[in-house]
């Protein structure tokens, strides 16, 4: 009980909170980017990108 007192009523504890919840948010829109750009594949524009063929 007493680590959550200090979590949100301590200088140092609400700035731990803010860095987990912003770690959190990243972590989320880290994820959805990532597989929003799997999921449409490789763009005309990109030269590095390989034809792909299927058998």
């Amino acid at each position: 009980m007493k680590m959550l007192v200090d979590l949100f009523s301590t200088d140092y504890g609400l700035m731990s909170l803010a860095v987990i919840v912003i770690i959190l948010i990243m972590a989320v829109y880290f994820t959805i980017l990532f597989l929003g750009k799997i999921k449409s594949g490789p763009t005309a524009h990109d030269p590095t990108a390989q034809p792909t063929t299927h058998k």
